[in-house]
């Protein structure tokens, strides 16, 4: 089966998982993105499934101030151990979290996180742009998925490119991390205070 070398892009970009990889389990599930990224959590990412279910109470709140004091960060990120959490590998972890909130904005931990009636909201004004734009009913809904999937990208902060490694999302840094420190590790919320936001007048 011919696999598009966007799909694979696009895969890769959702998961971090290897360019060969990618065309495989698009190829096992023929073409269907969704499945591929199930297919990929079973084979590749089962490690980081177990521990997801572990609980993980301890961990640290870590602020972060921008130079200039304008902008300041608090996040929570959770591991097992106490002894884990006090490792410089956990703390570099949690610092470049903060660095993550504090330059690309998110709203939100993850897509889990964002309410129903924001998605739905979000759906009707793509939807309603799409629509605006001239576009044939039949594509409008691939291109409301396809303009969620930015949002996504935008506003979740798993979603994410890491900023500092955009081949990457924040997703796959949080994986290969609990791949790496062999605890579930869990980005439990955060704060973004930014100098004037909000105010009026």
């Amino acid at each position: 089966m011919e696999v598009p070398a966007r799909l694979v892009k696009e895969l890769r970009e959702r998961t971090g998982v290897g360019m060969m990889d990618c065309k495989k389990a698009l190829a096992e599930t023929g073409c269907d993105i969704e499945k591929a990224v199930l297919f990929l959590r079973e084979k590749g990412l089962a490690a980081a499934a177990k521990r997801a279910g572990r609980t993980a109470s301890e961990g640290l709140v870590s602020a972060y101030i921008h130079p200039g004091n304008r902008i300041g960060v608090l996040v929570e990120v959770n591991c097992e151990t106490d002894f884990v959490a006090k490792t410089d590998d956990f703390q570099s972890l949690v610092h470049d979290i903060a660095l993550q909130v504090a330059a690309a904005r998110p709203e939100y931990v993850s897509r889990d996180s964002v309410p129903a009636e924001m998605i739905k909201r979000e759906k009707e004004i793509l939807r309603a742009q799409a629509l605006n734009e001239g576009k044939p009913e039949k594509v409008v809904e691939k291109m409301v998925a396809g303009r969620l999937e930015k949002f996504f990208r935008e506003t979740c902060l798993l979603d994410q490119p890491f900023i500092k490694n955009p081949e990457i999302t924040v997703g796959n840094l949080l994986h290969e991390a609990i791949a790496r420190m062999g605890e579930n590790i869990v980005i439990r919320r955060f704060t973004r205070y930014e100098l004037g936001e909000g105010a009026k007048g």
